[in-house]
This record gives C-alpha cells, sequence and structure tokens, in this order.
C-alpha cells in the first residue's frame, strides 16, 4: 500500500514543482521497481518538458561523429506508444545495473533514453560491448558513465574497434582500454589516429612503446591534451629534465602526465632541493612522483633522525626511493628504518 500511495502521491510532487501531470501517467507500472528508482524513470520521461542540465561528455568528444541526442526526439505522435515501452526499458537498462540517477544528470542523455528501443536500439550495443570485452559485472557501470553509446550506430563502432585492431592491439588490450576509458569509442578513427600520433611524435616513442602507453593509460586517447603539453613543459622548463629524461620518467609513470602540477612541482621541490636526489635518480625511480608528498616527507624526515637518510647507490646502507615510498609501515620501519613502529609513531607526533 506505501509503494501504491508514493506512486500516487508523486505526480502531484511533481506537478508542484512545474511537471506536466501527463509526463508521469504512462508509469503506472513503476510501483513494481524498486524503491527510489520511480523518481527517476520520472523524471526521465518528464525531461521532454523542462530544460536540460549542463552535464556533458567530455568536450574532446564532440568534436567526432558522436550525434546529439536532441536531433532524434521522437514526434508527439509517437510519445504515447514511447510512454508505453520507457519501464520495460528502463527495467532492463536498471538490470544491467545502470544507475540512472546519475544518467539523467548527463547532458541529454535522458533525452536520448527516450527515443531507444531496447530491442531495436539497444540489445545489439550491449552485445557489441560483451563481444568487445566488457565484462558483465563492469556494463553497468560502463553504462552510467557513457550511456551516449547506446545512440551510436554500430556499424560506426566496429569500425574503430577495427582501426584498433589494425594498429595490433589485441582483444583483451582493446577490452581493457574500453573498460577503463568508456568514452573511447565515441571517437573517430580519425580523432583516435591524432592521438596515437600525437604521444609518439611529442615523446619520441617507438611504436609499441606507444601502445603500451595508452594500454596502460587509456584515457590519454579520451582526456584533453592541453593539461598534458602543459605537464610536459613543466617537466622541462620548470624541473629540469632532459627530453630523454622526460621520454623515459613518462613511459614509466603514464600518470604524470595528467597530475596535478601544483602537486608535481611541490614533490619534485622536496625530493631534489630537500632530500637532494638528483635529476637522474628521479628518472629512475619516477614512480616516487605518485606517493603522496606526506609519505614521502614523514618517512624521510625519521630516517634522517635515525641518521640513515642514505640516497646515493654508491654509498654504504642505500635506501632506494622505491623502498622509501612503497612499502607498508611495518615493513618500513623494521627492514629499512631498522627501528620499531612505536618509534615511529611517537616521532610523527612531535612533527
Amino acid at each position: 500500500m506505501a509503494l501504491t500511495a508514493r506512486a500516487v502521491e508523486l505526480p502531484r510532487r511533481l506537478r508542484s514543482r512545474g511537471c506536466a501531470a501527463r509526463a508521469c501517467r504512462g508509469f503506472a507500472p513503476v510501483a513494481v521497481l524498486p524503491a527510489g528508482k520511480e523518481l527517476v524513470l520520472c523524471r526521465l520521461q518528464a525531461c521532454r518538458q523542462v530544460s536540460v542540465g549542463n552535464c556533458s561528455p567530455p568536450d574532446s568528444a564532440k568534436g567526432g561523429s558522436f550525434s546529439s541526442p536532441e536531433s532524434n526526439l521522437p514526434s508527439v505522435q509517437q510519445e504515447h506508444a514511447k510512454v508505453e515501452t520507457l519501464p520495460d526499458l528502463h527495467a532492463k537498462i536498471l538490470d544491467e545495473g545502470v544507475d540512472l540517477s546519475q544518467v539523467e544528470k548527463r547532458q541529454k542523455a535522458g533525452q536520448l533514453l527516450l527515443t531507444l528501443d531496447f530491442e531495436k536500439d539497444v540489445k545489439k550495443i550491449l552485445l557489441f560491448l560483451k563481444d568487445v570485452g566488457v565484462e558483465d559485472n563492469q556494463l553497468g557501470a560502463f553504462l552510467t558513465k557513457n550511456p551516449y553509446i547506446l545512440g551510436e550506430d554500430l556499424e560506426t563502432l566496429e569500425t574503430r574497434v577495427a582501426y584498433l585492431k589494425s594498429k595490433k592491439f589485441g582483444k583483451s588490450e582493446i577490452a581493457q582500454m574500453v573498460s577503463r576509458a568508456p568514452y573511447l569509442l565515441l571517437f573517430s578513427v580519425e580523432r583516435l589516429d591524432n592521438r596515437l600520433g600525437f604521444f609518439k611524435n611529442e615523446l619520441g616513442l617507438s611504436v609499441k612503446k606507444t601502445k603500451d602507453l595508452v594500454i596502460r593509460l587509456p584515457r590519454l586517447l579520451t582526456g584533453k591534451l592541453e593539461p598534458v603539453k602543459e605537464n610536459l613543459q613543466v617537466c622541462q622548463i620548470e624541473l629540469g629534465f632532459q627530453r630523454n629524461e622526460i621520454q623515459q620518467i613518462v613511459y614509466k609513470t603514464p600518470k604524470i602526465l595528467t597530475a596535478s602540477k601544483k602537486r608535481l612541482k611541490q614533490t619534485f621541490d622536496y625530493l631534489h632541493n630537500i632530500m637532494g636526489i638528483p635529476h637522474h635518480m628521479l628518472t629512475r625511480f619516477p614512480q616516487v612522483f605518485n606517493s603522496k608528498l606526506l609519505r614521502i616527507r614523514e618517512r624521510h624526515m625519521f630516517l634522517a633522525f635515525l641518521g640513515r637518510a642514505q640516497y646515493d647507490p654508491a654509498q654504504p646502507s642505500y635506501i632506494s626511493l622505491d623502498q622509501l615510498v612503497s612499502l607498508p609501515d611495518e615493513v618500513f620501519c623494521s627492514e629499512i628504518a631498522k627501528a620499531s613502529m612505536q618509534d615511529f609513531e611517537n616521532f610523527l607526533k612531535t612533527l
């Protein structure tokens, strides 16, 4: 009875907010859905009559072949028939683990769902994604982040996958890239080709190393290039690394290309100017830039307090940067600092 009462009360609440009552009348079956979902479904149908939010897919995807769902909206005459199928479509999408409350926040995503038929439009895309290698337990999160792929032309998507295969990306590698960068297949073949060319030429990498780079961090193919260019300039001009050193650093630790410039400079300043780590050692262990500065500072200060802060491989009791940042506290204390956890905790209280 509580669910039925809520289903009756919901149109009243929406009407009081300016939502037309008829936008919710087609949702009588909504009472059988899990609690909390009926509001999302009603909002998605009501979005025909309200303005769209500001959330949108990445700017870099806008210039590709991705077309606005708005251009495919059904006519007024088709609306009644479409309303009858919406609960079934949404229920099936929910079965895949899609979070409709997040989908409706994305620009025109709600309108896109209004244009789709599960059997004619959605099912073939789901089968395609599974064939590409998106696991069943990843599909819901994938579509929550990128519902726009449901409106893409299947043949176009297959062409983009064929392009990646032509560049010698293996099936498992493509699956990994698509799963970790959901917007990847919204990019045209030309854009993907240009992006791969940028990293190959800008970093002076071989074809194989360029492939390895984007496999490990596929969002390099979908994110904006401006932050990447800025970080490369910071490494060369402000941090003083040579081009060949930057090449090694980026290949070993791709995340440096998308890291916060402020954090990158602060970490370098502490490692180089406080701890005295030269450029060639930072090039050898660039993973240290992925560590929190607080962790580096606390451990270095503890080792300095104990007289064990020795980072020169030519000296006795040498401690590598990898050992400094990657080991758990217990192992760091017993094997590197040669002290107890209690000693370390007591020291941290003095900082």
